[in-house]
C-alpha cells in the first residue's frame, strides 16, 4: 500500500515531474538517470517494506557540483527531493511519500584522503560503511561507528541520522567524531564545512545542524571523520543471567572491572534468541536464560585484556549474576556471536508485520516499558521483544503481527510515547523520526525547540522541497493532491 494511502497523508503543492525535466537531468548525467518502472521500484520501498512512495526518477551523481546543479533546478522549478543513501533506515525517512525525486549517492563513494597520524578520513558521502572499515583496517584504524546494515548502509546517510550502534559506548557519537561535512543546501549552494581540525572554534559549529537533520535541511556530500587505531586485542563474551536485575548489576561490576576496555555492552531477551535460532538457522552457545548480554573488549595487550575479562568473568559467575556463558577470542567466533545480536532485526522481519521503537531511557527502567506492553497487548500481538545497546541507555522495542493492523499501532501508539515521556526517556535514541515518528516529537521536545527547528527549516529550505514529509510535525495548513 502505498505510504500516502496508508497514514493519510496530502501532497504538498509541489511541481509534478514533466518530460522536460527528465531530458534536463539526462544532459547533466547521461546514464546516471533511472525512469524505468522496476528499475525505480526498489528505490520507493524501504528495507521493512513498511513504507512505499510513488518516486518515477532516480538521480545518481558522482560529484558535489552535480548535486548542486540538480538541487538549484529543483528549488527553481519547485520539484521535491528526496535524498537517499543506502536505504537502510527504520523510520521511513529514506523513501519518497509522494513522487519525490530520488537523489541517490550510490555513486559517490570515492575516499578523498586519510592521514595516518591523525586518523582522519575524508570521503564522499555514499562510501558504504563496511567498506570504509575495511580501507580503514588495511591501515590499522577502525571507523568510531558499527552497525547491523553496515554492509549497505553509506557513511552520509549515517551522519544525516546521527546513526549510533554497537561502539557508541567505546567512541561516542558522531557529533563528537565527525569533524567536518561539505553540504549541498536546498537552492544549490553548497556549503564546504569540510575541515580535518580536531579544535575549531572559529563561530557557530554549523555541521551539527546537519548532523541528524535526516536530510531535510541539506544533501551532505562528502564527511571528514576522527578513526581510532584498530584494538590489537578484541574479546567477546556472551552470558546468561536469570532476571534483568541481574544484567544491570553485570554491566555495573563489568564497567568497574573492565574500564577502559569495554567497548560495547548489549542486551536481548529470551524471544530474540528465540527468533534468531528459529528463522535464521544460527545456534546460540548459551541457553535457559530470559535475558543475555553480549560483552566486547578492545585494547593493545591481549594478556592484560584476557586477564582482566578472566576476573570479571570469574566474580560474575560466583557472586550469581550470570549463570552461563562463552568466550570468543578468534574472529571467526567473535562475528558468530556478535551475529546473534547484529542479525535480530533481520530476524523479526520473518514474523510477518513489524513495529519499531527505539527508545533512550534511564537504564533501570530499560525493561520495564516491554514488560508493560507485553501485559497491554496480550494476545493481539503475535511478539514483543526487546534488546539494544545497555550501556548507553537505548531499547530496541519490536513487536510483530502477521500483518499490518490499525488498531495494534492505536494500542501501541501513543501510549509507548506517553510512558516514554514520562521516564524523561527520548522516543527516538538513534533511528531519526523519518516520516513515521516526526508527529510526536513532543513527547521528546518542548514546543518553543519545535518551533525553533521550524525557523531552521524555513531559512535554509524556504520551500520546503528537502525531504519533505519528514522529521518535523506537519504545517497546520495542507494542500490536496
Amino acid at each position: 500500500v502505498p505510504t500516502c494511502e496508508r497514514y493519510a497523508v496530502r501532497r504538498l503543492p509541489f511541481a509534478r515531474l514533466e518530460d522536460g525535466d527528465v531530458a534536463f537531468f539526462e544532459r547533466l548525467m547521461p546514464g546516471r538517470v533511472v525512469t524505468g518502472e522496476e528499475e525505480v521500484k526498489a528505490f520507493n520501498v524501504d528495507w521493512l517494506k513498511s513504507v512505499r512512495g510513488c518516486s518515477q526518477l532516480v538521480l545518481k551523481p558522482q560529484t558535489t557540483a552535480e548535486v548542486s546543479q540538480v538541487l538549484r533546478y529543483c528549488h527553481e522549478k519547485n520539484l521535491a527531493v528526496n535524498p537517499q543513501g543506502g536505504n537502510t533506515g527504520l523510520v521511513g525517512g529514506s523513501v519518497p511519500v509522494f513522487d519525490e525525486i530520488i537523489l541517490s549517492t550510490a555513486l559517490m563513494n570515492k575516499i578523498i584522503s586519510f592521514d595516518k597520524v591523525s586518523g582522519i578520513l575524508v570521503c564522499q558521502a555514499g562510501c558504504v560503511l563496511e567498506r570504509l572499515n575495511e580501507y580503514l583496517e588495511e591501515q590499522g584504524f577502525v571507523m568510531p561507528l558499527d552497525l547491523g546494515a553496515k554492509g549497505s548502509c553509506h557513511i552520509g546517510g549515517n551522519v544525516a541520522t546521527n546513526a549510533g550502534g554497537l561502539r557508541l559506548l567505546r567512541y561516542g557519537s558522531l557529533r563528537g567524531t565527525v569533524l567536518g561535512l561539505e553540504v549541498v543546501l536546498a537552492d544549490g549552494s553548497a556549503l564546504d564545512c569540510l575541515t580535518s581540525l580536531r579544535k575549531d572554534n572559529t563561530g557557530y559549529d554549523l555541521k551539527q545542524l546537519f548532523i541528524g537533520s535526516e536530510g531535510t535541511l541539506g544533501v551532505i556530500t562528502a564527511v571528514s571523520i576522527l578513526c581510532p587505531q584498530k584494538p590489537k586485542a578484541v574479546n567477546v563474551a556472551f552470558l546468561g543471567c536469570q532476571s534483568f536485575a541481574k544484567v544491570l548489576e553485570t554491566f555495573t561490576t563489568c564497567r568497574a572491572m573492565l574500564g577502559e576496555i569495554l567497548s560495547a555492552y548489549e542486551f536481548m531477551d529470551e524471544k530474540c534468541m528465540e527468533l534468531v535460532e528459529r528463522h535464521l538457522k544460527l545456534s546460540r552457545p548459551v541457553t535457559g536464560s530470559p535475558f543475555y548480554v553480549l560483552i566486547e573488549t578492545s585494547g593493545s595487550n591481549s594478556t592484560h585484556d584476557e586477564e582482566k575479562l578472566s576476573n570479571f568473568l570469574e566474580q560474575a559467575m560466583a557472586s550469581g549474576l550470570v549463570t552461563d556463558g562463552t568466550v570468543a577470542t578468534d574472529d571467526k567466533k567473535i562475528k558468530e556471536l556478535w551475529s546473534l545480536r547484529e542479525r535480530i532485526t533481520e530476524a523479526l522481519t520473518h514474523e510477518g508485520y513489524v513495529y519499531k521503537y527505539d527508545i533512550s531511557l534511564p537504564v533501570g527502567k530499560l525493561y520495564d516499558l516491554v514488560t508493560d506492553m507485553r501485559a497491554r497487548l496480550g494476545h493481539s500481538a503475535k511478539s514483543v521483544v526487546g534488546y539494544g545497546h545497555l550501556g548507553d541507555g537505548n531499547l530496541h522495542l519490536n513487536i510483530t503481527a502477521e500483518s499490518y493492523s490499525h488498531s495494534l499501532l492505536d494500542a501501541i501508539e501513543p501510549f509507548v510515547y506517553e510512558w516514554t515521556a514520562g521516564c524523561s526517556g527520548s522516543i527516538s535514541a538513534e533511528h531519526g523520526l523519518g516520516f513515521k515518528k516526526k508527529q510526536f516529537i513532543q513527547y521528546s521536545k518542548p514546543q518553543q525547540a519545535v518551533v525553533l527547528m521550524q525557523q531552521f527549516k524555513a531559512m535554509l529550505d524556504p520551500k520546503g522541497i528537502l525531504n519533505p514529509y519528514k522529521t518535523l510535525p506537519s504545517a497546520p495548513k495542507r494542500s490536496l493532491c
